[in-house]
């Protein structure tokens, strides 16, 4: 899905047959010019869709994020779905940067995840990025992620990485165990997803792999932990709350009659 899809969808879900308030309401010849303003500090996204709903748009730099002119019912009519995108945008962007923030000096760089508002990942994803972070698989189709119930269903990590081994995408496995990471790596695993251990318990893995593959780690990571996890010698740790959890930041719109 496109960003223009995703975009005029959300125009159909809110406008429907019409925009009754300001059809009634908003002389058909008005012109307007309308500010986007940061109400708080913010890591700034989305403003790629703008020109998407708005005719005339100029990206600004400062507390206010940008300025649309155009006919006022337009303006008025997509006010709302342009916040919808900015604020949820920005405030993933937001969150990404405190993660990236907080391993600043290390090797580990912070990844998304798949756990993204359905409909709505390419731009979430794009977020991610514009906050510092990385981007991990779009979807089910651009790597291979062999986890744990993919593991029982191939009969094992040795059949299961057996049957990815011409996949020509990268190949992630994760392991639960000690023995199933011996396994992994006499297999050929060269990247490791290790689930839910602590830091010390991270760190012990991770010297044991002694950088025969490289190390993910996932579950229970906070902004409070993240940089114990990190200084446990990962390459990447990703956290699904940039996604599933980011806080929608105070964004307003201001509009004037030209």
């Amino acid at each position: 899905m496109s960003i223009e899809d995703i975009v005029s969808r959300a125009l159909d879900e809110d406008v429907g047959s019409g925009d009754i308030t300001t059809e009634l309401c908003v002389p058909a010849d008005a012109g307007a010019v309308g500010r986007f303003i940061a109400r708080e500090p913010i890591v700034v996204a989305g403003l790629e869709v703008l020109p998407l709903l708005f005719d005339h748009v100029e990206i600004e730099i400062g507390e206010t994020l940008a300025t649309v002119r155009g006919p006022a019912r337009q303006l008025l009519t997509h006010e709302r779905v342009a916040l919808n995108f900015l604020q949820r945008m920005s405030g993933i962007a937001t969150l990404t940067r405190k993660y990236v923030d907080a391993v600043a000096g290390t090797r580990c760089r912070i990844l998304d995840t798949r756990k993204t508002t359905p409909g709505l990942r390419l731009l979430e994803k794009a977020a991610v990025k514009a906050g510092g972070a990385t981007n991990h698989r779009m979807g089910l189709y651009d790597a291979v992620l062999i986890k744990n119930n993919h593991i029982t269903a191939a009969g094992g990590v040795t059949a299961a990485l057996a049957r990815v081994k011409n996949a020509n995408v990268p190949v992630e496995i994760e392991v639960r165990t000690r023995a199933e990471l011996n396994e992994a790596l006499a297999a050929g695993a060269t990247h490791l997803l290790l689930d839910n251990l602590n830091p010390a318990e991270a760190r012990e893995w991770i010297n044991h792999i002694k950088g025969r593959a490289t190390v993910e780690l996932s579950g229970g990571i906070t902004l409070e932990n993240v940089r114990a996890y990190a200084e446990a010698g990962a390459d990447y740790v990703s956290v699904g709350a940039l996604t599933h959890s980011a806080r929608a930041v105070d964004i307003n719109f201001r509009l004037q009659l030209e």
